[in-house]
């Protein structure tokens, strides 16, 4: 249709004429309201900014000489980061004679490695930096998938609790025997 003519058009039923796609040989035009057509086109773009994920690199430094406890802690940490989607940079410090013995540090992260790696894979190998050896560990998943799954358990544990409004959400206290006043 000829320019002049869409365009009387548009005045006629008192909307615009948009270019829809500019590249497009002849260019594409749609008759509507562009007051609308922003809007709709800003919430579209504020609802993909809401969902989009932010790569974030957590932070867990170790000792060479770590106590297993500790070290079990710190993998629980590690875990935990790794489930939620983010990469973990795991740093181990040296210090005085330590810094002589860098296959502690190595062996250590290789055994970290080893732990977490149904959850994550090395991104980088373990490389001495003055007095630190650095590895870090990314995901197997991504941070949007693992969004999603912690969104739909909410749901669903939103959903149970509907459900089930006279059960109490903490076991210990249905098992609990009810207090009556003894007799005397």
């Amino acid at each position: 249709m000829p320019l002049a003519k869409a365009l009387e058009l548009a005045q006629e039923y008192d909307l615009d004429l948009v270019e829809v796609a500019a590249n497009a040989r002849p260019p594409v035009c749609k008759l509507m309201d562009y007051g609308k057509f922003k809007y709709e086109s800003a919430m579209k773009a504020r609802e993909a900014r809401k969902n989009q994920a932010h790569t974030v690199i957590k932070e867990m430094k170790l000792r060479p000489k770590i106590d297993p406890h500790d070290y079990d802690t710190k993998k629980g940490h590690v875990v935990r980061f790794l489930k939620q989607g983010d990469k973990v940079k795991i740093t181990i410090m040296f210090r005085g004679r330590e810094q002589s013995r860098p296959e502690l540090g190595y062996r250590l992260l290789q055994r970290l490695a080893e732990d977490v790696q149904d959850l994550g894979f090395v991104e980088s190998n373990p490389k001495q930096d003055g007095r630190n050896m650095i590895m870090v560990l990314g995901p197997h998943k991504k941070k949007t998938e693992a969004m999603a799954e912690a969104r739909q358990a909410q749901e669903a544990r939103k959903a149970e609790a509907k459900a089930n409004p006279g059960k109490s959400q903490n076991p210990a206290e249905a098992e609990a025997p009810s207090e009556e006043p003894a007799e005397a």
